[in-house]
């Protein structure tokens, strides 16, 4: 097979879909790995280190995606990609469909085979795809809420963590799966005193065991909700669910119950946020206030941390990427659950039931289809 990685074009998205590695182990099986350009210089890898990995360094995207039988990706095809995608060609990449109609169609009328790393889903029901970047936005998102807690950043001028004598501050973590808990730990670790907010009783109750003795959990409804944010200086929306549109749990009247100054990170604005007032921005123009509440909503979080995200993301997809190449989508499907629930568009449908919900579109099971 021929496998095209081009250069991802998303505002400062310096991540690339394929390690030097993971092409050296993709020719090493008999498929051609073609690499755009200067793809990989975000993530600190080399043109010199894709060639000594047998991969063919090619000048444009067009060329990637005219000559590959797949293309891997990070992000979702822009506008200005659409045109360059090929009927059957395989795209294995986060789509995040539930957040945007317009690529929803694009993808749809392109007649390509759409594998979203976001909804592929083991046996167990993990979610192997989103685990290495949810990791990275759940940290993430308590190092950018510190830093936009600051004063000069348009915070309420609050420590995280606090210092003798003074008080922490207050985290708010709405979620309590992989980003959740991640966030979690970070915000404790730095001193800040926390509360989860989960609907599941026994993820809290794990919860509960694990985390130090800074953090509270509670059960998420409304009540519990709306106390907790009056509360809050950080408050991390991480709600998830797969392939889906997030639910709106703070809506834009509740902003009103908030400090000023306080600060929102809402890692679900991927899939649509779940906090009502959440639009998606860039690492570029991060940050807008509502209310007096600063929201801080970067769609591609990990992004800004390339060299390390390529390497987690990398490790997780090269494995999927494998069994494609070798297999084809169609057998790799069939023996695969993790591929076969990825599958989101194929042949001019769509495939995947939280897609087509999010829009009321019609929904065709890929076992249909395929």
């Amino acid at each position: 097979m021929i496998i095209g990685v081009p250069k991802e074009i998303k505002a400062n998205e310096n991540r690339i879909a394929l390690q030097p590695v993971g092409a050296e182990m993709l020719s090493q099986r008999g498929h051609q790995v073609l690499v755009e350009e200067d793809a990989g210089l975000g993530s600190d890898f080399s043109n010199d280190e894709y060639r000594h990995a047998s991969a063919e360094i090619l000048s444009t995207a067009e060329e990637v995606f005219s000559r590959a039988d797949m293309i891997i990706k990070v992000k979702e095809p822009l506008a200005s990609e659409y045109k360059l995608i090929k009927k059957d060609q395989v795209l294995f990449t986060y789509f995040h469909f539930a957040a945007s109609k317009e690529l929803t169609k694009a993808m749809i009328d392109s007649g390509a085979v759409c594998i979203a790393y976001e909804t592929m889903e083991s046996p167990d029901g993990s979610l192997p795809l989103l685990v290495p970047m949810s990791e990275v936005a759940g940290r993430m998102a308590t190092q950018e809420g510190a830093k936009y807690l600051e004063e000069a950043q348009g915070g309420r001028g609050v420590l995280l963590g606090g210092v003798p004598g003074v008080a922490p501050g207050e985290a708010v973590v709405l979620g309590g799966g992989i980003v959740g808990t991640n966030a979690a730990k970070m915000a404790a670790g730095l001193g800040a005193h926390v509360t989860i907010l989960d609907i599941n009783l026994d993820r809290l109750r794990y919860l509960d065991d694990v985390m130090p003795a800074n953090v509270d959990t509670l059960a998420s409804n409304p009540a519990n909700i709306r106390s907790s944010i009056a509360k809050a200086d950080l408050l991390i929306g991480a709600v998830l669910i797969p392939g889906a549109k997030a639910p709106h749990l703070v809506t834009k009247g509740m902003l009103k119950l908030m400090k000023k100054g306080a600060v929102i990170v809402d890692v679900a604005v991927d899939q649509g946020g779940c906090i009502e007032t959440c639009k998606p921005t860039t690492h570029s123009e991060p940050t807008y206030a509502i209310e007096g509440v600063v929201h801080y909503c970067v769609a591609n979080m990990p992004g800004a941390v390339p060299h390390t995200s390529t390497i987690a993301l990398t490790n997780a997809t090269l494995p999927y990427a494998v069994e494609i190449a070798d297999k084809g989508y169609v057998k790799a499907a069939g023996e695969s659950c993790e591929i076969l629930t990825g599958i989101n568009v194929l042949k001019n449908k769509i495939t995947y039931k939280g897609v087509a919900d999010a829009f009321n579109l019609s929904y065709t099971p890929v076992e249909d289809v395929l």
